[in-house]
């Protein structure tokens, strides 16, 4: 028998490349846009509206019909099942169906033999529309009593008991802002009619099941109607979780009423307009705690601007509840969670999906004790710790979780060490001291974030693995790849069950029609769930190989070894692919389906306690600020990271993540600023709708000094190869900088400040932090 041509180390914590990379970079990868599309192809834009709330009165399209290469035009009245793409809630239009209730609204949609004909021909509408007052912020919804979903509240002891005896107590407010997602590549999607009314969609989207049911229920159609496909995004972070249906639905009823196929390609200026943003917070407390800062009661409010509908607000808002502790434990606590329905574009899923919000709530909180005590604020978070024991008695969070893999302690002390925190913090105040225009900071903030759909359905996925009778594999499953490596990893976990090289091992689309009921890739899950699964698969296959190989050879099914490209038994050693063609001619199957499940979790969602997630991913991070007080203007110096994945599947797409991530919260929190004109006709209009007035971070604002690593860990429980996620947990890494930031503010306003500091920390919000509000 021939040998394989390598002799590849195990696949599972190389730090391989991403399987994508080389087609990064050469721009040969395929995304939705780059698959040609069939002879006949239309092209569609919306039309939108001007104004934030209103009823038309008049909806005229005349124009629209008769320009220029125009093929097809709908509104809501032409949409044959329903009119509607709300994931949870059925209060989400796909096109306007009378009263318009945000600005930037589809109010109709055309379809022309090209994208210019099309964006073209929209701009021709004449609309008449009756306006009506407008809620725009959270306050007001609050104020008006105006809910997407009624308020949550959830305690634990008696808050205001607790606050009645501390012997210290503060009060304070903070404003946090939503973030635009910022994909590279826009929303988008091409839909393919096909015989016996059919429909292929290919989609850019985080959950290709949820598009195939949505757009079955747009067309009337029942579901096996519908197929899904995506292969690649060009970015989500949660904004194609479920507001990539709109774009999806609208190309498939264009589809099906012009018989032809359709595409919709958002530009940046509209696809800002239209999708949702991360939620912006609200957010009141009222503490009390004793001498050395630690936490004795706690009345936290978080508002929430939800937008025009529900989307995904509830289970966002649930998850702030549940990380409103982040690290630390509170034993007589009451949060107030309230879901604002305004004239507003409807905010959705963002990496961290609730729980960034819930955790700059609780670290405000710890930043004000320590400030009105004098004390370092890194004393007052380790002070405020959960144990660091199963045995301990603070070792349990507010909606009934056990912590029982708590690995801060060690974890924050070696950061502090490593990266010299003691010494760097006598170095900043020497600093201040004897500076009176530039100030430095220094904070180090810990993560503590769940690992799971709080919706517990959710935690389940599928996969199909097919080993071809000359040893190579192709895996599908039902996760969806966005930039974050997911591919890779599951290539590594497959080759590494068949003991193959990684180049044996390819990954097809995310289709619907390979593995069905899939759930969204979102939740920091994708590797958890579908690793598992396709691992499943493997290792069904692989028994039946080593069962006929210890059939043949007269030895046990144990006995029978797959590694370096070899299957090996006491005296036989054949490669892979020749057994595998044995196998074939012997009728032996070699394709399997995986499923897997998180086992252990659940919850009341009425009562909102039990064990919502499986584990909890760590980390910390130290970060070094400078701010020039007389414009505001600041640089973050360095950055020392410390974070917790468990056994890596793969360092180098972890550290990647990590620091992607950490740079995208560090965004959201310093220069990523949403700002809708709050009067004038204009009102609602979301005014930062373009590159050149919204402002991710560039290449220039990364830290010059920006040290990674990964902490030695293996999970407790029985994920993928003792892994831990790594998707949403690092976003949270960057209050270090915020809160950095705000030291460097107190240093600047003298001992005992607590400055209002409101996020984004832009150079005029540390201005007006600096001069009392008041620019």
């Amino acid at each position: 028998m021939n040998a394989p041509s390598r002799n590849p180390p195990p696949a599972v914590g190389a730090g391989l490349p991403h399987e994508s990379a080389h087609l990064h970079v050469s721009g040969r990868a395929t995304y939705v846009d780059d698959i040609p599309v069939p002879a006949g192809t239309l092209h569609a834009a919306l039309g939108l509206s001007n104004i934030a709330h209103g009823r038309i009165k008049r909806l005229d399209l005349s124009a629209v019909r008769a320009a220029p290469g125009v093929r097809a035009v709908i509104t809501a009245d032409d949409i044959p099942g329903d009119n509607d793409c709300g994931p949870v809630k059925h209060d989400d239009p796909i096109l306007c169906d009378g009263e318009i209730l945000f600005h930037g609204q589809p109010l109709f949609a055309v379809a022309a033999d090209s994208h210019e004909l099309a964006r073209k021909a929209a701009r021709l509408a004449r609309v008449e529309v009756t306006p009506l007052p407008a809620l725009l912020s959270a306050e007001a919804a609050a104020e008006a009593e105006s809910w997407v979903l009624p308020p949550v509240e959830v305690s634990r002891g008696d808050a205001v008991a607790a606050l009645e005896t501390a012997p210290h107590r503060l009060r304070g407010e903070v404003e946090l802002g939503g973030q635009e997602h910022f994909y590279l590549e826009g929303q988008i999607a091409c839909a393919i009619p096909l015989e016996d009314d059919t429909m292929r969609v290919l989609t850019s989207t985080q959950h290709p099941t949820e598009m195939q049911h949505m757009v079955a229920h747009a067309l009337g159609w029942r579901v096996h109607q519908v197929t899904a496909e995506c292969r690649r995004m060009g970015g989500g972070f949660g904004g194609k979780e479920s507001q990539s249906a709109q774009i999806a639905c609208i190309a498939a009823v264009l589809a099906r009423v012009s018989g032809r196929p359709v595409k919709l390609r958002l530009d940046r200026d509209d696809d800002m307009r239209i999708t949702g943003k991360r939620h912006d917070f609200h957010i009141e407390y009222d503490v009390g705690f004793d001498d050395a800062g630690r936490i004795a009661g706690l009345k936290l409010l978080l508002a929430s601007r939800c937008g025009y509908s529900a989307d995904l607000s509830g289970p966002v808002n649930d998850r702030a509840i549940f990380h409103a502790d982040n690290a630390y434990y509170l034993d007589a606590v009451s949060i107030l969670s309230l879901r604002g329905r305004t004239h507003t574009v409807s905010n959705t899923a963002f990496r961290g999906f609730g729980g960034p919000q819930g955790m700059f709530a609780i670290e405000s909180v710890i930043d004000d004790i320590a400030r009105h005590l004098g004390r370092d604020p890194l004393a007052v978070r380790q002070a405020n710790f959960y144990g660091d024991s199963a045995g301990s008695e603070r070792n349990v969070t507010h909606y009934g979780m056990k912590v029982e893999d708590n690995i801060l302690h060690p974890l924050v002390a070696q950061l502090a060490a490593d990266a010299h925190y003691t010494e760097r913090r006598a170095a900043i105040d020497a600093f201040n001291a004897s500076s009176p225009l530039l100030k430095k900071g220094l904070a180090l903030t810990p993560v503590k974030f769940g690992i799971s759909f709080t919706a517990t359905f959710y935690n389940q996925a599928g996969a199909l693995v097919h080993v071809y009778n000359d040893g190579t594999v192709l895996v599908s499953h039902g996760g969806t790849e966005m930039g974050q490596g997911l591919y890779t990893k599951i290539r590594q976990i497959v080759a590494q069950e068949f003991g193959l090289p990684i180049d044996d091992v390819r990954l097809s689309s995310t289709d619907t029609s390979r593995v069905p009921n899939t759930s969204a890739t979102a939740a920091s899950s994708g590797t958890d769930l579908n690793g598992k699964a396709a691992q499943a698969a493997c290792q069904a296959i692989r028994r039946r190989i080593a069962g006929f190989v210890a059939e043949r050879l007269g030895v046990s099914d144990e006995a029978v070894i797959f590694a370096a490209g070899m299957v090996s038994a006491p005296g036989f050693d054949a490669a892979f692919a020749d057994v595998v063609a044995d196998a074939y001619q012997a009728r032996v199957q070699l394709w399997d389906a995986g499923f897997y499940k998180t086992p252990k979790i659940h919850y009341d969602p009425v009562t909102m306690q039990g064990r919502p997630f499986y584990y909890f991913s760590y980390g910390a991070a130290l970060a070094e600020v400078a701010i020039d007080t007389l414009t505001g203007e600041n640089r973050v110096l360095r950055v020392d990271i410390l974070h917790d994945v468990g056994r890596s599947i793969n360092p180098a797409i972890d550290i990647g993540q990590i620091e992607g991530g950490f740079i995208q919260g560090m965004g959201w929190l310093t220069t990523e600023e949403l700002v809708y004109q709050t009067d004038g006709p204009q009102a609602g209009r979301l005014a930062t709708h373009a590159p050149s007035t919204y402002k991710i971070p560039a290449v220039s604002d990364l830290p010059p000094v920006f040290n990674v690593r990964l902490f030695d860990n293996a999970n407790v429980e029985d994920s993928i190869h003792r892994s831990k996620a790594v998707g949403e947990p690092p976003l949270m890494l960057a209050f270090s900088v915020f809160f950095a930031l705000r030291d460097a503010v107190a240093a600047a306003l003298g001992p005992g400040a607590r400055p209002q500091l409101d996020a984004p920390a832009t150079p005029e919000a540390i201005l007006r932090a600096l001069h009392g509000g008041r620019l």
